[in-house]
């Protein structure tokens, strides 16, 4: 049986380039908006099926000056949100003019992130690795709609949150895959084919998964209009991603020209949207500051400590934890399912890092309470740092030496 190699490398001319050496053929499809132009050229992630073949990966190509700075900017995504969010509390009207146009100016930005991953996107690649690999695959799906909303349910519950931070906390769980888990994924030597595939799997299953899913956990709060959900969803998400793949095939030089700047477009677009969600909250959260401050003559450490234990601070606490579990549970779960520690930290992550700013979409576009969009605004921030430190350190655990040249195998 002739040896298959699959390497992903992003952001590369749409051409494809074939070689046949005997029966061989390599594929290298491309790899969703944010991840940086270079890193799997540093770091070269293949699924391999052996046989007597070994087959040596195509040469990398040299990064231009352009996609080394283009890289290193759209990888400071925690950076921006952090500094966005710092802005938002000093002088929350820096955002207003994105503000006072939504929720159609978020609906618009979230089309254009997930416009940015269409281009990138080969759907023939993915759906022929989608049928060498459907159990590991199907197994991450199931444990990223499982997993995270009965832990944001949970959480809610334990927490005591309001009715609508509730409900924005289910409604954040309930959001499919983000896709910055696959930078992450590639920091940490996770399976990056799985990571990308997954991605786009539960992506394009939130039309159904995630409305029906807030309306079942939600429904008990307040009422919830799971088909006016389908289809913003469906609207803001699926339509976008096919529209960018459809222009990759039918404009591929255009395309070509466009796609290095995707990832930064998308970081930048994602976070003026979590930072303007955050903003529109702030004026309540000053007044508990002022209230902390005036109360008596305590330390800036017990002012801080009056806020963190306020509501703020149990927002915060509850996305922290929800972020945790699915980092946690997820590769638990890999572990018992046999998985290798590759697909293990892969599916960890997956599940563990949401899809925020669908989150602060449909938060705003659906429910009258802004607070209700504050968990997933949180979540850009809290998760990308979660997910950076998890990857940071998983980077300096190798995986088992048996492990490195059978990145994409599954135990079937």
């Amino acid at each position: 049986m002739a040896s298959i190699s699959l390497q992903f490398t992003p952001f590369i001319s749409p051409l494809q380039h074939h070689h046949r050496r005997r029966n061989l053929r390599l594929h290298r499809p491309k790899i969703p908006c944010l991840l940086p132009p270079n890193l799997p050229r540093l770091l070269a992630v293949r699924s391999v099926q052996r046989n007597n073949e070994d087959p040596s990966p195509l040469p990398p190509a040299k990064p231009s000056g352009l996609d080394d700075f283009l890289s290193t900017a759209a990888s400071l995504y925690p950076l921006y949100v952090t500094v966005g969010g710092v802005v938002a509390c000093l002088k929350p009207s820096t955002f207003s003019w994105f503000v006072e146009r939504g929720p159609t100016s978020y609906s618009l930005a979230l089309g254009l992130i997930m416009l940015a991953m269409g281009l990138t996107l080969e759907l023939k690649d993915l759906v022929n690795l989608f049928m060498q690999r459907p159990l590991s695959i199907l197994f991450g799906c199931v444990a990223q709609y499982t997993i995270m909303p009965a832990a944001g349910a949970l959480i809610g519950k334990f927490f005591g949150l309001s009715t609508s931070l509730s409900v924005g906390l289910i409604l954040l769980s309930c959001c499919p895959g983000g896709t910055a888990s696959n930078v992450v994924t590639l920091i940490a030597q996770g399976d990056v084919p799985l990571s990308i595939v997954m991605t786009v799997c539960t992506t394009l299953g939130a039309v159904i998964l995630t409305p029906f899913l807030t309306k079942l956990l939600a429904g008990a709060y307040i009422p919830v209009d799971a088909a006016k959900l389908s289809l913003s969803t469906l609207q803001v998400v699926v339509a976008p991603i096919l529209l960018g793949s459809y222009l990759q095939k039918a404009f591929p030089q255009l395309v070509k020209l466009v796609i290095p700047f995707a990832p930064l477009v998308a970081v930048l677009t994602s976070s003026l949207l979590a930072c303007s969600v955050f903003s529109e909250n702030v004026v309540r959260f000053k007044s508990s500051m002022v209230n902390a401050s005036l109360a008596s003559d305590a330390s800036p450490w017990m002012v801080i400590r009056s806020i963190l234990s306020g509501e703020l601070g149990t927002v915060i606490l509850s996305v922290f934890c929800l972020h945790f579990a699915g980092f946690f549970v997820g590769y638990i779960a890999a572990s018992i399912g046999g998985f290798r520690e590759r697909e293990r930290r892969a599916i960890s992550i997956e599940v563990g890092m949401q899809n925020s700013s669908l989150g602060v979409v449909l938060a705003s576009s659906h429910f009258s309470s802004a607070m209700v969009a504050l968990p997933a605004a949180m979540s850009a921030v809290i998760m990308n740092i979660m997910g950076s430190t998890l990857g940071l350190c998983w980077r300096y655990i190798e995986p088992a030496a048996d492990e490195v040249e059978a990145t994409g195998s599954v135990a079937n």
